[in-house]
């Protein structure tokens, strides 16, 4: 059985003008203040049709903005606000001003000064998947929306897209929904304070609008665009769709759709049930070719990375398959993937594992203001690392989206190892001399790339600790002398080798860093040695359910180009930094 709680989307107000700079989603004008502390304007005009735009209203107006209420409906809205001057049985006729809006336009002639729009023209249930599993739409007068109608065998549909706005409402729901999987004695959450409404009505395009409406802001259809098509006779919705290219955009008419149905039902005299909906197409947004091929598609333009140890990974029965532009084991044996897999992970948990993550990053960042450096570059603070020690963090992208993360080792006071993901390491190194060279200097801070000078072998497991041992590798390894998060030195065979207690499977691990030409003899020792202690080799796959068992985030698997460290829970040091930091 599948529960869709795909919720809503918030609708914009159609009016002259509406394209301009400064105007926003009301919903997007309160996340950048409650998320990001940004207030999106000092003088906001609201434009609605519904009581939720009251909240964001309300919190811009405590915030210190100046914020009238532009309400459509005669008696207004039922939410109770501060500081809000509200206007009712009005509506916004046009935006004025070029770059950035200057002010509104009412019906009525009134012209209000503003830095700010916000819209709120009610919300479109998310229905696609519950339409692209055959099931039947329904219009709701309440919502002035499409709903899913009658219930599909083994879906159950809860919250915002079934149509429930009181929170109440919303919680009995989902608690509805989840009743066939054995959770309805558990006891249905409330909410606190008033309930919500949205006592919503029609706000739709008006086709005798001055200047430009536009319908679809990503293919740039306009209210005129939809009239032609009704005069040239395209009045089916499939037609229109494709003669405007109306809702055919990235965003497949998300916000655009049920405002241009509107219109069309307007000009061609006919209810918007009775002119229906485009079909609802999957995706729900763009997936690149590439991700639907996979990992079958040939070879590509650039060259693939190997591993310094691949011809023993070949001999351990090690199934190989790209990952990040490197060729890796992604497990081992010759039986069924899935069961190999599960038994990998299934024996790391229960003995101790050994892992070759020569790929990681081994940037090393090396001068007097090298902690200063890494403290610019990351989103953590660095500088206050003690020299034999590691600590986990983020770098950013310029507007604040996570771009990668690892582990930072200061080896002393001026060095640092700077360990990043796999398939980032020529992004990293290239970003960080941009602005070593933009901020720094070479005398202050130099930077070298040793990813490939030096194999990582990983040892992880409740028995690590007795592997490593057994290898003698002249480091004590108690929790005092080697805590987690801390690096020691060693020796292996002459040869200088580096311990660091970080662990991505959540037990016990060591990374064992050496010089990639010695790093055969090393590993075959380590497979020698963890006979004794039932060790298995992991391949990434495995690796990967452990991680992910822990909760530990993988950059680019449980992140995209939107997620930011509130979205992860780590909201911390953005609060705590003084500095300039990226």
């Amino acid at each position: 059985r599948i529960v869709l709680a795909t919720g809503a989307i918030e609708r914009p107000v159609p009016f002259a003008n509406n394209d301009l700079p400064g105007i926003f989603s009301a919903d997007a004008a309160l996340a950048y203040l409650r998320r990001h502390g940004v207030l999106v304007g000092r003088q906001v005009v609201v434009a609605t049709n519904n009581d939720s735009a009251y909240e964001p209203a309300s919190a811009l107006a405590a915030a210190g903005a100046s914020v009238t209420v532009v309400d459509c409906r005669r008696d207004g809205g039922t939410q109770a606000t501060t500081g809000v001057r509200a206007l009712s049985g009005r509506t916004v006729a046009a935006a004025r001003g070029h770059n950035p809006i200057q002010g509104v336009l009412l019906d009525d002639g009134t012209a209000l000064a503003a830095d700010c729009v916000l819209v709120s023209g009610g919300w479109t249930p998310t229905v696609h998947l519950f339409s692209q599993a055959k099931g039947k739409l329904a219009w709701s007068d309440q919502l002035a929306a499409f709903i899913p109608g009658e219930s599909i065998d083994g879906i159950g549909v809860a919250g915002a897209v079934a149509g429930t706005v009181p929170l109440s409402e919303t919680l009995a729901s989902g608690a509805a929904a989840l009743g066939p999987f054995g959770s309805s004695s558990l006891p249905v959450p409330r909410g606190t304070g008033a309930e919500a409404t949205l006592g919503v009505v029609s706000l739709w395009p008006k086709p005798k609008a001055k200047g430009r409406v536009w319908i679809d802001y990503q293919s740039d259809v306009t209210a005129k665009d939809v009239e032609l098509a009704a005069r040239e006779n395209f009045v089916s919705v499939e037609h229109l769709k494709r003669y405007t290219t109306l809702g055919m955009a990235t965003d497949q008419g998300k916000t655009s759709n049920l405002n241009g149905l509107a219109l069309l039902a307007d000009v061609t005299g006919r209810a918007i049930p009775e002119v229906g909906t485009t079909t609802y197409r999957p995706p729900f947004t763009p997936v690149p070719f590439a991700s639907l091929a996979g990992a079958r598609r040939g070879s590509m333009h650039a060259p693939i990375r190997r591993l310094p140890l691949e011809a023993d990974h070949r001999a351990a029965r090690g199934v190989f398959q790209e990952y990040g532009g490197w060729l890796r084991p992604a497990y081992y044996g010759n039986g069924e993937a899935g069961a190999a897999i599960q038994e990998e992970a299934r024996r790391a948990r229960q003995s101790v594992a050994l892992f070759d993550g020569s790929t990681l990053g081994k940037i090393e960042v090396i001068g007097p203001r090298a902690a200063e450096f890494v403290d610019f570059i990351y989103y953590n603070t660095m500088s206050t690392l003690k020299p034999g020690h590691c600590r986990y963090g983020f770098m950013l992208s310029e507007n604040g989206v996570v771009f990668d993360d690892g582990v930072l080792v200061r080896l002393d006071e001026h060095r640092f190892i700077v360990s990043c993901s796999s398939s980032h390491v020529a992004a990293v190194y290239a970003r960080l001399e941009e602005w070593r060279q933009d901020r720094f200097g070479r005398d202050a801070v130099y930077i070298h790339n040793a990813t490939a000078q030096y194999a990582i072998l990983t040892v992880s497991g409740p028995s690590a600790r007795g592997l490593v041992e057994a290898l003698d590798l002249g480091a004590a390894l108690d929790d005092v002398s080697l805590p987690h998060m801390a690096v020691a030195a060693g020796r292996f065979a002459g040869d200088e080798v580096r311990m660091t207690r970080v662990s991505f499977t959540g037990d016990r691990s060591y990374e064992i860093s050496i010089r990639a030409d010695r790093a055969e003899a090393l590993w075959a020792r380590m497979q020698q040695e963890g006979r004794a202690f039932d060790a298995v080799l992991l391949g990434l796959e495995s690796l990967m359910i452990l991680r992910a068992e822990k909760g530990y985030i993988a950059i680019g698997k449980d992140t995209d180009g939107n997620v930011m460290p509130h979205d992860l829970g780590v909201a911390g040091p953005r609060s705590k930094r003084t500095g300039e930091f990226v």
